[in-house]
Formats: structure tokens, sequence, C-alpha cells
């Protein structure tokens, strides 16, 4: 029997009790403290159980490993930096009227501001460690749910109101997303993040322009 089993069984949590939910809530907040403030390397299970004042066997209980709380905690930072993303560019009345276009290009810059930010939790979980502790498919994964859909169809009404031209838009989608990614990973792992920020910004907007829609050319008027 391994130990996570042999913790499991023996574990004072048992499916159903009311208890579950605030053990499991618990794990995650003490887990994302310290991972955050130390790195996934550096923290360990024991550390964790402690903080949230549970026993390792309801750690094992709800996560099967420290890389599976992990990447439970990785969602959940995910899920709230894309939700403010979409909350303060995407959904809000703009009394400035901007079109999508220009909303994306102001979502995108805004993005790369969070990945220089270390009062956050999400330049170390998400950017730092989370690729190289979860591996490629499980970024993909992410990226993919929070950013994919949003994306597409913000691109399709950019096309629609005729600021970008009409390219395939499921190729396009992911070369932008694919885009982003980098360009964020990039600027949490840099040695001087605010410089790679303003550098990466310039040229990530300098790619981007290439999309706009060029001007009609104008229709001669009959003399």
């Amino acid at each position: 029997m391994t130990r996570a089993r042999r913790y499991a069984r023996t574990a004072d949590v048992r499916p159903g009790d009311a208890r579950s939910a605030d053990t499991r809530a618990a794990l995650l907040a003490a887990a994302r403290r310290r991972f955050a403030d130390q790195g996934y390397a550096a923290t360990g299970t024991e550390e964790i159980v402690a903080d949230a004042k549970v026993t390792r066997g309801a750690l094992y209980h709800h996560f099967r490993d420290k890389a599976d709380l992990f990447r439970e905690v990785m969602k959940d930072v995910a899920s709230e930096v894309a939700a403010a993303l979409v909350a303060n560019e995407l959904t809000r009345d703009d009394p400035e009227g901007r079109d999508a276009w220009t909303q994306l290009r102001t979502g995108f810059q805004s993005l790369l501001d969070i990945s220089t930010r270390t009062d956050t939790d999400f330049q170390r979980i998400v950017l730092v460690d989370g690729p190289s502790v979860l591996g490629s498919d499980v970024w993909d994964e992410l990226v993919e749910k929070h950013g994919y859909r949003l994306l597409a169809q913000w691109l399709e009404r950019a096309m629609t109101e005729e600021k970008i031209d009409r390219i395939p838009l499921v190729p396009l989608t992911r070369l932008v997303v694919a885009l982003l990614a980098e360009a964020s990973i990039y600027v949490a792992r840099s040695a001087d993040p605010l410089a790679a920020r303003q550098e990466t910004g310039i040229a990530l907007d300098r790619l981007l322009s290439g999309l706009v829609r060029a001007p009609r050319p104008a229709v001669p008027q009959p003399l």
C-alpha cells in the first residue's frame, strides 16, 4: 500500500461530510500562500498541512500528491486573473467607445503588466513554476480553457467591425494565444521584468499591428 493511500485510509475525512469542503479550501489556501512565497520546490507538504491545520491524511484524501495540489492552485489563480482581465477590458461599459480590436490590444498589455507584478500569485505560480512543474500539456490546457474561446469571439468581432483583416479564425486564435503565453512567461522569468515588459509590449504590439486592415482605396468619383 502506498503512503498516500495509507494516509487517505486513516484520514478523518469522509465524502459527504460537511467539513470536507472546508478542509479542501483550507489546503488550497495554505498551499497557495506557500507556493507564492517560497515556490513549488521549496514547499513541503508538511508545511501545507500545518498551515491548514489538518492531517496529512486529509491532504491525500483530496489530492493525489503535491503536484496535484499545485495543479488546482494554479487553476484557481489563472481563473481569477482571466476573470479580472475580462471584467476590466472586455465586458465593462466603455465610455470611450473603443472598438473590439482596441480593447483586445489594451487587454494584452494589461496581461503583460500583471506578469511583472511580484505582489500577486500569478507570476510565481502560473508563469514561473507552472509550466516547469506540470509540463506543456497542462499549460496548454489552462491557456485554452481561460483564453481561447473568449479571444476567438473578440477576434471575430474585430473582423466584423473591419478593424483587422478577415483571415482563418482558428489558426489565428491559436497563434495569438501562443504569442501571449510566451510573452507573459518571458516577462515573468526575466532578470529585469520591468525592462522586459516594456520591450515585449513594443514587440507584441508591432507584431499584432500586421493584422490591422489596410484602408480601402478611395473610389474615383465621376467627373
